[in-house]
């Protein structure tokens, strides 16, 4: 059988997509599945308001309402809950970050075969409050870490790089996706939440 191909689209400030990231690897071990990961920059303050706190954990800065608190809280709540069950740790974020430049590093580390270590220690260390999506010179280090040379960083981030995240960006959203992580069959199937994953997994098996 033709092997399975399924475009999993994901964002490293969206704690959802983090707890899905190693269920999904071992989907790709079991079925045998061509997974392709793709960058989604989700744009939370249109859905969810924005808000920023200090050191404290003081609101300093909010546009969200009663509504949009709660479901904020809950999520957290509940990616915490889960987070504790696999040893993994969310820290809520301190604001909410712009992960377009991140996003673009998933490229460049794809490009440069460290993919896999960059996507784990980019979602580990945002996490933990320990990197700074917006950091050119973190996430080189990152990169460093991870073993690709970051001499062709800078023209990436700014040129190639950004057209391509925003290819991809106009792509996914004209096959319908609005979240992460979502899940994309060749067939134009869409699945969003990791909830769908038993699902996907099953189609997946199927075509093997």
């Amino acid at each position: 059988m033709t092997q399975c191909a399924i475009k999993v689209y994901s964002d490293y400030k969206s704690p959802y997509a983090y707890l899905a990231k190693d269920l999904i690897y071992q989907l790709e071990r079991d079925t045998g599945a061509r997974i392709e990961w793709l960058p989604y920059t989700l744009d939370i303050p249109a859905y969810l308001g924005s808000a920023s706190v200090d050191a404290g954990g003081k609101v300093v800065e909010e546009s969200r309402n009663a509504h949009q608190w709660r479901r904020v809280k809950y999520s957290y709540m509940d990616c915490r809950r889960e987070a504790n069950r696999r040893g993994l740790t969310i820290r809520g974020p301190k604001k909410i970050f712009d992960s377009s430049l991140a996003n673009i590093g998933m490229l460049y580390a794809t490009q440069h075969g460290v993919f896999r270590a960059y996507h784990d220690r980019v979602f580990e260390l945002f996490w933990r409050r320990e990197l700074d999506l917006e950091n050119v010179a973190a996430l080189a280090s990152v990169l460093q870490q991870c073993g690709a040379a970051t001499g062709a960083l800078a023209d990436f981030l700014g040129g190639e790089g950004r057209r391509a995240l925003a290819e991809i960006h106009s792509q996914a959203e004209a096959a319908g996706v609005f979240g992460v992580p979502s899940f994309l069959f060749a067939d134009g199937d869409l699945y969003w939440g990791r909830e769908h994953l038993a699902t996907v997994r099953e189609r997946a098996t199927a075509k093997a």
